[in-house]
């Protein structure tokens, strides 16, 4: 069964984070840059929260904040839910459906070492029904 440390064997561990007290503006320049949709919000090594594109549309955009005054901490999400690299990918699925959300970080022993987003499950997930119909091709060819 495919693990969470698996896909980040695969991804990669690589954490792009932002400093709590970091202007908004710099959270979006950063996600746009690296063309992904949100940030660990990391003081040091300390897990803060996590801020989205998602968080910047709806408390910056939409109530006419200044994305340069507003800090990360002003909008970031605090309650993440979080996997840790034993879990399975359909937990994680599972978790995103049910939580509604697109991003779990991943602690290992109190140490985040990645984050996942949805996309990252999908494709996966996608990856790993496609071997399975190839084997079954396979059965039943051969």
């Amino acid at each position: 069964m495919l693990q969470v440390k698996h896909l980040l064997d695969d991804k990669g561990r690589d954490i792009l984070a932002i400093a709590p007290d970091a202007p908004v503006l710099d959270a979006i320049t950063m996600m746009a840059a690296k063309g992904i949709g949100a940030l660990l919000v990391m003081q040091g090594e300390e897990l803060l929260g996590i801020v989205s594109e998602r968080d910047y549309a709806r408390n910056v955009v939409l109530k006419g904040r200044s994305s340069s005054s507003t800090l990360v901490r002003e909008i970031m999400e605090s309650g993440m839910t979080m996997v840790n690299p034993d879990d399975s990918i359909d937990h994680c699925m599972r978790l995103c459906t049910n939580k509604r959300v697109r991003y779990l970080p991943v602690l290992d022993n109190g140490k985040t070492i990645g984050v996942l987003s949805l996309g990252d499950l999908v494709k996966a997930v996608i990856s790993e029904q496609s071997e399975q119909i190839e084997q079954l091709h396979r059965y039943i060819a051969g």
